[in-house]
């Protein structure tokens, strides 16, 4: 008790001038409406502004939810879209019976592993089996076609990335199919090679490059657009040098395609094949 009346008589000046100031400032506010407005006007953009970086810091620890949410609603209306349905229409005189079933259907996975600049590159989903990816799906990003399934374990898949030497997509081109490889002596991420387009086709840079829906994916699903085209070496087609519309290097979010007609059409191939070796 001694103590603390030492230390208020040793600094009574500052603690009467804290009193006075305070009492000054009332008054002030109190009986001069334009202070008092400006004070108030001003608290109030302060603690706006305070508001306003605590809630962009919540919305920030929520980004992640965010991206699940935004995420999942994409694949849903993926699956609405015309291009994942299958036209069963038939035509009988002057009657067209149309009815559009489901043929594509997306899952959507988070990436957990992923690389660009290797020759054969990879990409780990958080996604397996007991979610319903098999081996040989398709698989797209945002933007674009992202690769194909090749491994499966029962809570993980691993995609051969686009960026794979062995890597090859039928595409379609102002309505000219080729097939789309990357590498070709040139390692680039953000460039692949378009093959077997007839030499005599016209291309201007910036047309676009778009899945052809003869394998894995939709018809108009985009791949990229034109860069460049070269004459393949005097032969009959050109080399066209497509820009990704990927960015392999910013995927978090992809989705898996199911093509819920795949397995059929693939045993009635297999079984003219077998028929044609017999």
């Amino acid at each position: 008790m001694r103590n603390l009346w030492i230390f208020l008589s040793k600094y009574n000046a500052f603690f009467f001038f804290i009193i006075f100031f305070t009492i000054s400032i009332v008054l002030l506010l109190t009986y001069n409406s334009y202070q008092n407005a400006s004070t108030w006007n001003s608290s109030n953009k302060i603690i706006g502004q305070a508001f306003q970086q605590s809630d962009q810091f919540k919305s920030y620890l929520k980004l992640g939810a965010t991206n699940d949410s935004l995420s999942k609603e994409n694949a849903w209306l993926r699956n609405q879209l015309k291009s994942s349905t299958f036209n069963d229409s038939v035509e009988r005189g002057s009657v067209n019976d149309t009815i559009h079933h489901q043929q594509y259907r997306y899952i959507v996975a988070k990436v957990v592993n992923n690389s660009i600049n290797r020759q054969n590159n990879f990409v780990t989903i958080n996604r397996g089996l007991r979610h319903g990816i098999k081996r040989g799906m398709g698989v797209i990003g945002p933007t674009g076609i992202v690769g194909i399934i090749r491994d499966v374990s029962d809570n993980f898949a691993r995609i051969q990335s686009l960026l794979h030497s062995q890597s090859r997509f039928s595409a379609s081109v102002n309505g000219n199919i080729g097939s789309l490889v990357w590498g070709d002596g040139n390692y680039d991420p953000r460039i692949a090679m378009l093959k077997d387009i007839p030499s005599h086709v016209i291309l201007k840079r910036g047309n676009k490059v778009v899945t052809s829906g003869f394998s894995l994916f939709p018809a108009g699903l985009d791949i990229g657009t034109v860069a460049t085209t070269n004459p393949d070496g005097g032969n009959s087609f050109l080399n066209v040098k497509v820009k990704l519309s990927t960015d392999f290097s910013a995927l978090q979010y992809i989705y898996v395609v199911t093509d819920l007609y795949a397995e059929e059409q693939q045993a009635l191939e297999a079984k003219e094949e077998n028929k044609a070796l017999q």
